[in-house]
């Protein structure tokens, strides 16, 4: 009821998903330093006031935890956060208590262009950016994209590629998921 819906329910039956991913866990370390670097400082000052400054001291592990909420908030947001690449378009799904989808097809990309600096490098994230013919789309830039070159070459392949090759390939993968999903009668 309160689970934000499954990225997959946005698709069409003529769809097949390529890709399904959320965004990198390094997209949280920044948060996770806020909030530790906020919550020692919430500690060590309440222990270092004296006893006689209750209320102060009440405030302060108040405040921590509105810390630790907005912290699990935060990575509660980034858990639901998908993005799926179709044969047709991307679609990422955002939001807890309000979703919000982002959609763009395929046939308006122009340009593809990843990026990595020295962290993501070093972490295994890039950033992609997505051009189209003459407008700003909904999904133009996605930071913190894991494996970045798998998801360059997948999305050059759908754009760029042999759209022949990608329908048989597509076949034979559906035959292949029959052939194991059927039950040997006996």
């Amino acid at each position: 009821m309160f689970a934000p819906r499954d990225p997959d329910e946005y698709l069409l039956d003529t769809e097949r998903r390529v890709i399904r991913i959320r965004r990198h866990w390094a997209v949280l370390l920044w948060d996770t330093f806020e909030a530790a670097a906020l919550l020692a400082v919430c500690v060590l000052v309440s222990y270092l006031l004296p006893p006689s400054l209750w209320v102060v001291q009440n405030v302060l592990w108040y405040v921590a935890l509105i810390v630790v909420l907005r912290f699990a908030y935060v990575v509660v947001e980034w858990w639901v956060e998908r993005l799926v690449v179709t044969d047709k378009r991307f679609v990422m799904t955002t939001g807890v208590f309000t979703t919000k989808v982002l959609m763009m097809p395929i046939s308006k990309v122009t340009d593809l262009t990843y990026q990595r600096s020295a962290w993501g490098r070093m972490l295994g994230y890039g950033t992609m950016v997505v051009e189209s013919a003459g407008q700003i789309q909904a999904l133009n830039r996605i930071d913190y994209l894991p494996r970045p070159e798998e998801f360059y070459d997948t999305i050059s392949e759908l754009v760029f590629g042999d759209k022949q090759k990608q329908a048989e390939r597509f076949s034979m993968i559906k035959a292949q998921r029959a052939a194991r999903g059927k039950k040997p009668v006996g």
